[in-house]
């Protein structure tokens, strides 16, 4: 499977990305930003970090880069997008995915591992794992308070859009297990067609027992099956 990672100026997990879809045998390209063509890819991944500094708000100056505008039309083709933490405020910054990434709550940055539940595993990104299943991954945001107004998070929990749920080790997502403030603890969102995934935790952290664990080896696994 070809994969693409889009490369920024102030990216700082384009690597990690990168070295977890090579362990997992996709056969992944760097790109940088100021690129206006993108190789043929099955699967596009916006990476992790702080794009531009995070200057004017988080991913604002990224989603006007030109390679952009190509993302946008694989997206339109039906090509797998995948935006990790900095990614998905990227992709709604482009209106690739809609709502909006605030500050979180406690106007912090969190830098912690985190429980998240799969609440939709019939996608692409997440037939691996079971429905409901409690994965433990990273978090590492200033801006992950996901929002998005009362029509659209009806469109989301009527099309079964939300991927993830923050929550305690048994899948419990009561409030009190909400790292940022997200709107009803949404970890992870869909598009309406489900080819692209925004999330803010990092599965690309988990997929080492040695360093970590493997809960998000199953996201890749996913996505080549």
């Amino acid at each position: 499977m070809r994969s693409s990672v889009i490369v920024f100026p102030g990216s700082n997990c384009d690597r990690d990305i990168a070295v977890a879809l090579q362990r997992m045998q996709f056969k992944n390209k760097m790109i940088w930003h100021k690129e206006t063509s993108l190789p043929k890819s099955d699967l596009i991944v916006i990476p992790g970090g702080f794009s531009y500094g995070d200057y004017l708000r988080s991913g604002a100056i990224a989603g006007k880069s030109l390679i952009i505008n190509e993302v946008i039309k694989a997206a339109k083709s039906g090509c797998l997008i995948l935006g990790i933490c900095n990614g998905f405020q990227i992709l709604t910054e482009t209106g690739m995915l809609k709502g909006t990434l605030l500050r979180n709550k406690n106007l912090k940055f969190i830098n912690r591992d985190v429980n998240i539940r799969v609440m939709n595993n019939k996608t692409r990104f997440t037939s691996k794992y079971k429905l409901n299943q409690v994965l433990n991954l990273n978090i590492a945001h200033n801006e992950g308070n996901y929002y998005t107004d009362s029509n659209h998070l009806e469109q989301l929990k009527k099309d079964n859009l939300i991927a993830f749920k923050y929550s305690d080790s048994n899948g419990n997502t009561d409030d009190k297990f909400n790292p940022n403030g997200a709107i009803e603890n949404i970890a992870g969102i869909f598009n309406d067609k489900k080819n692209i995934l925004g999330m803010m935790p990092h599965p690309e952290r988990m997929v080492d027992e040695l360093i970590s664990n493997s809960d998000g080896i199953n996201l890749f696994s996913s996505l080549l099956d």
